[in-house]
């Protein structure tokens, strides 16, 4: 793995442990080496993760659209910066640099950015790796629905498991680091335990 692409909030979240484990993510990429793909905010959880591999001499690739420059305070110092006109753009640019993504806890943006690479991949578009780092049980009610899905017949067991989760930093980037896909092609082919 060269490059993650990391999704993560535009906040810090009110308890001091989501910006500890984002810089400490900052910190295991640069000492891998293995750049940072992200959006490119100077702001939140995106900042302090950012500064984090930056001040360990990481690569930190940054895509945001011209729109949310000013809103998310576009990262000054990083090793690239692209600024694209929409959204689309934006996770289609940061998906075509990364071999992997990676979810710390946020918001909408986070969710769409983490579901938007699930269903590309259901869909067979990548193979690559696609991590949450459940910090605290933050993801906890998500995962219990995503269960619910599987139980329901929503989503496929096979699909479910395109999502790789841990509870620590180191535990999540070595399951990334390790990844080996499962073919999961037939998304619409009935299947008792696909």
């Amino acid at each position: 793995m060269r490059r993650l692409c990391v999704f993560c909030g535009s906040q810090v979240g009110k308890q001091p442990f989501y910006a500890e484990n984002a810089r400490q993510l900052g910190s295991l990429l640069a000492q891998h080496g293995i750049g940072l793909v992200y959006g490119a905010g100077n702001i939140g959880l995106m900042g302090v993760l950012a500064d984090a591999v930056l001040q360990a001499e990481g690569e930190v690739i940054g895509v945001i659209p011209k729109a949310l420059v000013e809103k998310e305070v576009a990262h000054a110092l990083l090793t690239e910066l692209h600024i694209v006109d929409t959204m689309h753009q934006r996770k289609a640019l940061m998906a075509d640099r990364a071999d992997g993504f990676a979810a710390l806890p946020g918001g909408y943006g986070t969710a769409d950015e983490l579901f938007e690479i699930l269903t590309w991949a259901q869909l067979g578009l990548h193979a690559k790796p696609i991590g949450l780092l459940n910090v605290a049980g933050y993801f906890d009610p998500l995962l219990g629905w995503l269960e619910r899905m599987v139980q329901e017949g929503f989503l496929k067991p096979k699909h479910f498991r395109l999502l790789q989760v841990a509870e620590q930093v180191e535990q999540l980037l070595n399951m990334m680091i390790n990844y080996r896909a499962e073919q999961v092609e037939d998304k619409w082919i009935k299947s008792e335990d696909r």
